[in-house]
């Protein structure tokens, strides 16, 4: 059982780093010299991204959980 949640924590590390590095966030140092520092909502690709993100995080810290009580 430890070995599939080994497994799955792998799984889930690196769809969470994909989704982490896919979320795309623009402006870089625009806000430091004045520019627009204010942020349009979400839609499309990059909510779906979003909501996938938070999921992929929760089933991680939930596989992460399991694992500490099972060994």
């Amino acid at each position: 059982m430890i070995f599939y949640l080994n497994i799955a924590q792998i799984i889930l590390s690196v769809l969470l780093i994909a989704g982490i590095l896919l979320q795309q966030r623009g402006g870089g140092l625009s806000p430091v010299f004045g520019g627009a520092g204010m942020y349009g909502t979400r839609r499309g690709i990059e909510k779906t991204f979003f909501f996938a993100t938070i999921v992929i995080s929760v089933l991680f810290l939930v596989t992460a959980f399991l694992n500490l009580i099972l060994r």
